[in-house]
């Protein structure tokens, strides 16, 4: 299936609960992350009580990855997902970490020196929308917690498909609409009171924060997003709820 052809981008874009001129998205987002970069990780932990862990492990089953493979990691930010995927493809094998932002590549291109992840990865400073790698490169790409951040989503979904090689695949990890009726009032209160405070207190940074909650809630639901992929010419495309919905994991594959 070939992935149908681009729209001409709309004036503006959601920039959490704002509408902000299409081009001044990624200044904005950029702002947000250089921000947060420095405590990106320990907020991680602090405002999903350490569930990131548990939804980015099920994410790596879902690559499908062996021993020599190449995998791409877009929106890496911290590198939990590039790390554990280099361990996964090996010596022969190779990561791509990538990311649009610098502050949070040079976190992720520690962390991955750290975890002695050397001679098998490497970090570039791509746009999601139009990555610089070669068609048909990958065996597998994965964006954890980052396609919300991307201002035009369809643009990267045909990015991530012209990057893979036949059979390979897209991993998308990020958070979702809740799929239980109860959790939704506990969720958004945690999200727009609780959140902002953690932020504020860990990071003295309550705005990035209120950011967050603003950008899921104007991120595709699971079904919007699934059909988006097929769009974008994927196929034997599903996803998976986790933690009720409040994440979601997409694959599709390209054949």
């Amino acid at each position: 299936m070939s992935p149908r052809q681009p729209n001409p981008p709309p004036e503006e874009a959601d920039f959490g609960f704002q509408r902000v001129p299409w081009h001044e998205k990624k200044r904005r987002v950029g702002g947000v992350f250089d921000s947060v970069a420095s405590r990106y990780d320990l907020m991680n932990d602090v405002m999903s009580f350490g569930l990131h862990r548990l939804w980015k492990r099920f994410t790596l089953e879902r690559t499908g990855l062996r021993a020599g493979d190449r995998a791409l990691d877009v929106a890496a930010g911290s590198a939990d997902l590039s790390i554990a995927m280099a361990k996964r493809v090996g010596s022969t094998g190779t990561v791509i970490a990538s990311d649009i932002n610098a502050s949070m590549l040079a976190v992720g291109r520690d962390r991955l020196l750290d975890a002695g992840c050397v001679g098998n990865a490497y970090c570039v400073l791509a746009d999601a929308e139009a990555l610089p790698m070669v068609d048909r490169s990958f065996d597998c790409v994965t964006i954890g917690f980052g396609l919300r951040n991307v201002t035009d989503k369809d643009a990267a979904l045909r990015s991530f498909y012209r990057v893979l090689r036949p059979g390979g695949r897209l991993v998308v990890l990020e958070f979702s609409k809740p799929q239980v009726a109860i959790m939704e009032p506990i969720y958004d209160a945690y999200s727009f009171k609780v959140l902002p405070r953690l932020g504020a207190l860990l990071a003295d940074d309550s705005d990035s924060y209120q950011y967050l909650a603003e950008s899921i809630r104007k991120h595709p639901d699971q079904e919007t997003l699934l059909k988006m992929m097929v769009d974008a010419g994927f196929e034997r495309c599903e996803y998976f709820n986790l933690t009720g919905g409040i994440v979601a994991v997409h694959v599709g594959f390209r054949f």
